[in-house]
């Protein structure tokens, strides 16, 4: 068998470019499953990252990893936030340091209305964009405010899972598989508002299995492969080079 081809970059990147999000040195363990072995990457202020790779290479194992839920275990690593070391936190307090994770079952509470979820979120500081505003951003959510969350639409429960982590004041949004599911016209109104957050400032890791899509909207891709990082560069340095493609997603 023919030895993979390092499409990486300098791998002293990572830790030497100035960031807003760094991973240094991470690993990461389901029990006795090595998943994540070593992977380092920064993330700047204002862009969207695409973390794509095939199935179980282990691109929701880092969202998961970096949002500090405990499963996986980070057994060795460091992750920084704005100067802040994440990797000594629990999730509530990542939470309240600023990452705001969006998980793939998009985990709707069940028995409360639309607006009650977004309020639930804003209980306690920092409170983020004003429900009036996410409101504007999604219309379909203003129009169903009194409807509860579980019985909405697969696109329209995606947009309430954004819409309560905007209500909060975050950092860093982590997009664990937002378009999975949903009909084309449907990704096309969620693509278009993550571009809105993007003219924000509002700084994105988006994990997609449409990598393509996921590669329009990003300024940055990164690329894993059996939980070690293959690629790092520019998404539209991915969209060109047919063999990066071919070997790693496939497409």
């Amino acid at each position: 068998m023919n030895a993979k081809t390092d499409f990486s970059k300098d791998a002293n990147h990572a830790q030497t470019a100035p960031a807003f999000l760094s991973v240094w040195d991470m690993h990461s363990y389901y029990g006795e499953s090595y998943i994540v072995q070593g992977i380092s990457f920064n993330v700047h202020e204002g862009e969207i990252l695409a973390l794509l790779g095939r199935n179980g290479a282990g691109k929701t194992t880092t969202l998961r990893s970096i949002a500090r839920l405990g499963n996986p275990q980070v057994l060795k690593g460091e992750i920084w936030l704005d100067h802040q070391p994440l990797h000594r936190m629990s999730s509530h307090e990542a939470a309240q340091a600023g990452l705001g994770l969006v998980p793939e079952d998009r985990r709707i509470i069940p028995g409360l209305s639309v607006e009650e979820n977004l309020q639930l979120a804003q209980i306690q500081p920092p409170v983020g964009w004003s429900i009036e505003r996410l409101y504007e951003l999604f219309p379909r959510l203003g129009e169903r405010r009194r409807q509860e969350g579980v019985t909405l639409s697969g696109g329209e429960q995606q947009m309430l899972s954004i819409a309560r982590a905007l209500a909060r004041d975050i950092k860093v949004l982590l997009l664990d598989e937002p378009y999975e599911g949903l009909a084309p016209v449907i990704v096309d109104e969620i693509e278009k508002t993550l571009t809105h957050i993007k003219s924000q400032g509002m700084t994105t890791i988006l994990v997609e299995q449409n990598a393509v899509r996921a590669l329009k909207l990003a300024d940055r891709a990164i690329i894993l492969d059996t939980g070690s990082i293959v690629y790092d560069g520019s998404a539209s340095e991915v969209l060109e080079n047919a063999d990066l493609r071919a070997e790693y997603l496939a497409i």
